[in-house]
């Protein structure tokens, strides 16, 4: 099949979390047969931090520049096999979800493929039900929705919305990006955390990974992303900003815990792991992840990740867990990746929903 993505970038991880997950899918589904193509806007600077330098040999990558850039991209998808608009493009966001609507034949399904369910529910539901030109009043009309977290309870939000179907294609691994290797003196600490400054997250970054520094003024803690520059860190917390992810598996394995924060809005959603988790149990890392529903879908507390209701449960799990204990816990995560949580597992569950879909 020829399958069309309209995306945030695919060639940089810069203030562009989904990446790795774009990066995976893709690969995947190229090398199950499937012609990618991934169309992406020139904005927020990504393209002048690239992490891909070349165009990646799995999909087809066409930056565009403008509107009218973007418009020529869609002409050219049409008659594919399957043409997604993915969310959180950043730019021409609603003009490009009923433009792909346009390209829909009997033989070119067009699918939203949301990467941010908590936050693109929350703007339908404040849309007037019945008003024109809106996201919501678009969502029936997609052959399908596929989704890359919130479990049931987006699938449901969705339905409710007049949703024909959706999917669930959850974030995974590639284990060729992310496997174990030597650890880096340098990049040795206690603690990591790799995340963006985010409006929505950056009370819970307070409230777990700083206060967690507080409450273990022995401990060596690392805050890895874009936007922490000008706000005051405990003294045992090193910021090394923006983190490459050809970085990422020598800081992963560097760390004897690795801290994952959800958003605030997916934390209460659940079943919305993100990449850094599954990413981290490739490297082996023992993952200590803030608590939301479904974690157990995913991994088993305790023996495959540790789970922390609070700050307090930080600082015991940074007291309690030695290296031995969680360099078994972080190998029980790896096994539990590479046996469920690939993205060659996704993309068969992705191509057999869509046989089902065109066999229709």
């Amino acid at each position: 099949m020829k399958i069309v993505l309209f995306g945030s970038s695919l060639v940089s991880a810069y203030w562009n979390g989904a990446a790795t997950y774009y990066r995976g899918i893709c690969k995947a589904l190229h090398d199950r047969g499937h012609h990618i193509v991934f169309v992406e806007p020139d904005l927020y600077e990504r393209q002048a931090h690239r992490d891909l330098l070349e165009e990646p040999p799995y999909a087809e990558v066409r930056v565009c520049h403008d509107w009218s850039d973007l418009a020529i991209e869609l002409e050219r998808a049409r008659g594919a096999d399957l043409v997604a608009k993915c969310s959180g493009v950043g730019g021409w966001d609603m003009e490009l979800a009923a433009a792909v609507l346009d390209l829909q034949q009997p033989d070119t399904r067009v699918a939203f493929w949301d990467v941010d369910a908590p936050q693109t529910l929350a703007a339908a539901r404040a849309e007037p039900p019945d008003a024109p030109d809106t996201f919501r009043s678009l969502i029936p009309r997609f052959d399908l929705i596929l989704l890359y977290g919130g479990g049931p309870p987006v699938q449901s939000a969705y339905a409710r919305l007049g949703a024909r179907r959706t999917l669930l294609v959850y974030n995974a691994v590639d284990p060729d990006e992310y496997f174990p290797v030597r650890p880096d003196p340098t990049r040795a600490c206690d603690l990591l955390f790799m995340g963006n400054r985010m409006p929505d997250r950056e009370q819970r970054v307070h409230d777990l990974f700083f206060r967690a520094a507080e409450l273990s003024p022995e401990s060596s803690l690392v805050l890895g992303g874009n936007g922490w520059g000008d706000v005051p860190l405990p003294s045992n917390v090193r910021w090394i900003g923006h983190v490459p992810t050809a970085e990422h598996r020598g800081w992963n394995c560097s760390a004897r815990l690795v801290l994952n924060i959800n958003r605030s809005d997916m934390a209460s959603t659940g079943y919305s792991p993100p990449t850094r988790v599954f990413e981290a149990a490739g490297c082996a890392a023992c993952v200590v992840t803030d608590a939301w529903e479904g974690i157990s879908t995913f991994f088993c507390p305790e023996s495959e990740i540790l789970v922390a209701s609070s700050a307090a449960d930080i600082a015991a799990y940074l007291r309690a867990i030695d290296g031995s204990r969680a360099a078994s816990i972080g190998a029980a995560a790896r096994h539990r990746v590479l046996v469920d949580h690939t993205y060659a597992r996704r993309a068969l569950e992705l191509d057999t929903a869509l046989a089902l879909e065109y066999a229709r």
